[in-house]
């Protein structure tokens, strides 16, 4: 038999199930704040959020600010050696992070400069996988049959396809003008559609196998025993509830693009010269033997790609963590 205690605040009062132990109301937490709050618990993720915000920020406003990357400084190279004047290549207040042998251009300028568009290229062909994988994936998943299959297996066929190759022979095919479009503008288009483009088959199997396990939920039933047709549970049910492995696994392609366009720059197939991008610099140092005269011009945009890098993963990994709880 149910007992039931009366718990009124004052005579005649309703129950204070809310109230806390000093009284105040009790709120809720939403399952964003939830995240958050875990999210700032892990120093590491937070620390790798933080150097991420600050490389947009120096990405943004950073060639506003920097001297032009493509100034000469000829009186900071000794022209006997052809490398820079002091110790360290030429680190000075005027010139922080030195300068680069035989032509005396600022470094740090060049490597903000080649953030921006390194940045720019990353992000834009992770936001064309992360659309295409997810709209296949959630197609995939959801319908299954030989539309699953379809998709299944043209996803095994980009993931089999030699992207390095191709990009290095698109990249020598395209004229200097196509589509409107001419320069670096046309090379940053094509970056993005090869990176981009022929990436998505990683995000749509996530998406694939999520959309596998969601399909068969309650929620998903109750939807369909509506009378909701299949658009209307894809992009109102399934798709609100794949936002989370979206965010991280793009958080983890953005650094796999980075090193992928670093290295068609590396291999002379990225931005035309003299526009500064961290693979150039490193390709440049290699080629003209700066390495042997001025060991810092190799070692500045490498430490850079690296900082990018593992800031982006370690921001993955801690947004993983707190947007499943499952994983702590």
């Amino acid at each position: 038999m149910a007992v039931h205690i009366d718990v009124a605040s004052g005579p005649g009062g309703p129950p204070d199930v809310e109230a806390g132990p000093e009284g105040k109301a009790i709120e809720g937490r939403s399952l964003g704040q939830i995240a958050w709050m875990r999210l700032r618990r892990d120093k590491v993720a937070m620390g790798g959020g933080i150097v991420v915000v600050l490389l947009i920020l120096a990405a943004i406003v950073g060639p506003h600010v920097v001297q032009s990357p493509d100034t000469f400084h000829e009186n900071l190279i000794d022209p006997t050696f052809q490398r820079p004047i002091g110790t360290f290549g030429g680190i000075s207040l005027a010139h922080p992070f030195g300068v680069e042998p035989q032509t005396g251009r600022d470094l740090l300028a060049r490597i903000v400069v080649g953030a921006q568009y390194s940045l720019l290229i990353a992000f834009l062909a992770t936001l064309l996988s992360v659309i295409i994988g997810t709209f296949f994936g959630v197609v995939a998943g959801y319908f299954g049959g030989w539309v699953d299959t379809i998709i299944a297996r043209a996803m095994d066929v980009f993931l089999a396809f030699p992207l390095l190759v191709f990009a290095l022979a698109l990249a020598g095919v395209i004229p200097d003008s196509s589509f409107g479009l001419s320069g670096n503008t046309l090379r940053i288009a094509v970056l993005i559609f090869v990176i981009g483009f022929f990436n998505w088959p990683y995000i749509g199997r996530i998406i694939r196998g999520q959309t596998l396990s969601l399909r068969e939920r309650e929620f998903v039933d109750a939807a369909r025993s509506l009378g909701a047709r299949g658009p209307y549970i894809l992009f109102r049910e399934l798709l609100p509830n794949l936002v989370a492995p979206i965010l991280v696994y793009s958080t983890l392609l953005i650094p796999s693009n980075i090193l992928f366009e670093a290295a068609l720059d590396y291999l002379g197939v990225g931005l035309y010269v003299p526009t500064p991008t961290w693979g150039q610099m490193l390709s440049s140092a290699v080629t003209n033997q700066y390495w042997y005269i001025d060991p810092e011009y190799m070692l500045v945009p490498g430490i850079t790609i690296f900082i990018t890098v593992m800031a982006f993963n370690l921001f993955g990994d801690g947004l993983r963590d707190a947007l499943d709880p499952k994983t702590r």
